[in-house]
Parts: C-alpha cells; sequence; structure tokens
C-alpha cells in the first residue's frame, strides 16, 4: 500500500504546482483559490497516511505474514 500512498502525496503536489503556476490568475478570477488549499491538504493529509502504511508493513513482516 505504500505505493499508493507515496502516488497519491505525488499526484496532490503536481496538480497543485501545475495550478499555481499555470492556472493562479484564473483561479483567482473565478474564485476558486480554495483548489490551491484542497491540493495542500490533500498532500499534507498523505504523510499521516504514509506513516501508517509504513508502519503496517513493518508489522506484517515482522509477524511473518
Amino acid at each position: 500500500m505504500v505505493p499508493f500512498a507515496v502516488a497519491g502525496i505525488v499526484l496532490w503536489a503536481a496538480v497543485g504546482l501545475v495550478l499555481l503556476v499555470f492556472f493562479r490568475d484564473w483561479l483567482a478570477d473565478t474564485g476558486r483559490e480554495h483548489w490551491l488549499w484542497t491540493c495542500l491538504a490533500g498532500f499534507l493529509a498523505g504523510f499521516p497516511g504514509l506513516a501508517v502504511m509504513l508502519r503496517h508493513d513493518a508489522n506484517r513482516r515482522r509477524a511473518g505474514g
């Protein structure tokens, strides 16, 4: 599951950067600047999820399963 968590973090970061670099003015003009905050929240929320996945994988390896 770790690759899925990492992929999610990378995806949120990439989408946020694309929006920030190429669509910032459009977001501001249309009142959709909260999309940047959504990307940031998704990016940051991915780290606790990644930690849970890493812990789960470590426990599973330790238990022999």
